[in-house]
């Protein structure tokens, strides 16, 4: 079968792989449309990050070359004897973490943040750039007929975004701000307008993106080149500040804006992933009692996601900007991703069934 690997920095290739099989406690699904993660883009422009490289993965057993993609829908084609949570047939998304079982965090139900925590479509052990896959059918979740099969890729980035909501402890009525217009901060706006947000701002500079924002739901966007965005968030808060910020851009001038925008006793969620270092002054969340707390992936938000977008609370309109084939994953879509034109796509599906496109 046809997958795609990653090698090294700006080295992915479609390579012929033999299809994988299911084990006692497997499933097998044959993929119907992959995203294109943030992740992604990082392990493509400067990994490796996640994947593991020249040590195996303590889970997976592997190393690069891994197959990517881990943001995927299909249909089961196969499962392994102890299998009864689903059935050939059925229509599903996977939860692709890798996790122990047996660490701390895992013992404590918190199996995102495992000792040893990896995630299918990075650590090896197969991916959603391919034909098929199989995984541990206790992270393998089904889907409605309503709930199309495009859509159904979209279920993991919006849990990412649902899941720091519920570690910010966001709470109905609350303002908030959004800082960086790319797929997971668009995917933070819309779960913060299902779940009752008073006040949605975003942080983004000028581009295609603004107007994406607002069509997510997003009450007012700020371009931190044009405005004082801390001052303008004062003043639509009343003078106060935003109650929650999340920062979704992994950049450093964001990061200290969302900060400065919430008021004494604020949350600022940290959802993104970071190729570099940054310095602030700790002042800043001293003097005001200010909260940072990081978000990594999910635990457990699958079901509440696939239900919200089911019955349209999470509507993600507009999400999908551009479907290609497998085969054309690098010129289509990497490139396309990291390239000038990247400020106009939010998130590009990959299919390795041509006949969908």
């Amino acid at each position: 079968m046809k997958a795609a690997r990653w090698y090294s920095p700006k080295d992915i290739r479609v390579d012929e792989v033999p299809e994988p099989q299911v084990t006692d406690d497997s499933v097998k699904v044959k993929v119907k449309w992959c995203g294109i993660c943030g992740s992604d883009l990082h392990e493509y422009l400067a990994g490796p990050i996640f994947i593991p490289v020249g040590k195996p993965h303590p889970l997976s057993g592997e190393t690069a070359p891994v197959i990517m993609g881990h943001e995927f829908s299909g249909e089961v084609t196969e499962v392994g004897r102890n299998v009864t949570n689903v059935k050939p047939g059925d229509r599903v998304v996977v939860e692709p973490i890798l996790a122990c079982g047996t660490c701390p965090a895992c013992r404590q139900g918190k199996y995102n943040l495992c000792s040893k925590l990896g995630f299918h479509g990075l650590a090896g052990g197969g991916g959603g750039f391919a034909e098929y896959t199989t995984f541990s059918s206790k992270f393998v979740h089904k889907i409605p007929d309503s709930l199309s099969y495009e859509k159904a890729a979209l279920v993991e980035p919006m849990s990412v975004a649902l899941h720091s909501l519920q570690v910010g402890s966001f709470q109905i009525g609350q303002s908030a701000i959004v800082a960086g217009a790319g797929p997971i901060g668009l995917a933070t706006v819309e779960c913060l307008r299902a779940a009752g947000a008073k006040q949605i701002i975003m942080i983004q500079r000028k581009s295609i993106r603004q107007k994406y924002a607002l069509r997510s739901g997003a009450d007012v966007v700020l371009d931190p080149n044009e405005v004082d965005v801390v001052s303008e968030v004062r003043r639509l808060t009343g003078g106060i500040g935003a109650d929650i910020a999340f920062e979704t851009t992994g950049s450093e001038q964001c990061y200290k804006l969302a900060l400065d925008s919430i008021h004494f006793s604020g949350t600022l969620v940290v959802t993104s992933i970071w190729e570099d270092e940054i310095r602030y002054n700790p002042n800043s969340i001293v003097m005001s009692e200010k909260k940072i707390i990081g978000s990594i992936c999910y635990n457990n938000d699958f079901p509440a996601v696939i239900a919200m977008m089911a019955d349209g609370r999470i509507k993600a309109e507009g999400y999908i900007t551009k479907r290609i084939a497998l085969d054309d994953i690098v010129e289509e879509g990497f490139k396309t991703l990291t390239g000038p034109a990247k400020k106009a796509q939010v998130k590009i599906i990959v299919t390795p069934d041509k006949s969908l496109l």
